[in-house]
């Protein structure tokens, strides 16, 4: 099993949960490092955060250029349906890796918050609904449902009631807001618990929108 490279921080000894982030394209996992201190989650007990690397790869809409990408981008047209299935779905099993070396680490899967931002949002989404145990719950910003015509037969029942954290941003050039839209409904179609959010920002986080996240995790954390 391949793992990937990591950057971590632990809230304090012999983390409880563990909450695994997954960045977007041509970051790296430490892009989303100053969220561990930003969330006040101190009643959830000891909290491992994992910011992994994504691999590295060329990217069709930047002209091929190698870089850090769950991925590749193939062009922007969301109606062409134009996605990497063969790179989703290696990245899906990067990301059960992680959830895999989580549980080895003493935090059973219903423990694990897998999060995500733009890519790493459609990441969790893509992992987490077919992952085969129980999550705490998933948590996607600025992103998007990918492979959403195979969602539902491929989510696994183990996480067809997990709780789905959703926000994205109102003046988003990259990802439409539209299309935030539709992922959303098609979960909700689905079944999913989802909680949504959405703001007038661009491809971005504002603190509004932690303040919100932290609202949903502090409860979920405390079960």
């Amino acid at each position: 099993m391949t793992l990937l490279e990591t950057v971590e921080h632990e809230s304090a000894p012999v983390p409880a949960w563990s909450i695994v982030w997954l960045h977007g394209l041509g970051a790296d996992g430490n892009d989303f490092v100053s969220l561990a201190g930003e969330l006040d989650l101190a009643g959830a007990g000891p909290i491992r955060y994992v910011f992994p690397h994504a691999p590295t790869r060329p990217v069709t809409i930047n002209g091929g250029y190698v870089m850090r990408a769950w991925y590749d981008i193939l062009g922007l047209d969301s109606h062409q349906q134009r996605e990497d299935e063969p790179g989703l779905r290696a990245s899906q099993a990067l990301v059960d890796g992680l959830i895999a070396r989580e549980k080895a680490r003493g935090v059973p899967a219903g423990r694990i918050v897998l999060a995500g931002f733009s890519q790493g949002c459609a990441m969790t989404l893509m992992a987490g609904l077919r992952h085969d145990e129980r999550l705490a719950g998933l948590v996607g910003l600025s992103g998007y449902l990918p492979l959403a015509a195979k969602a539902e037969a491929e989510r696994h029942v183990a996480n067809r009631d997990v709780p789905i954290f959703l926000a994205h941003g109102t003046a988003d050039p990259v990802i439409p807001i539209a299309r935030a839209h539709a992922s959303r409904d098609a979960l909700v179609g689905l079944g999913h618990a989802v909680e949504w959010h959405e703001y007038p920002m661009p491809h971005s986080v504002c603190a509004e929108e932690i303040a919100d996240l932290q609202r949903w995790l502090a409860p979920l954390l405390r079960r």
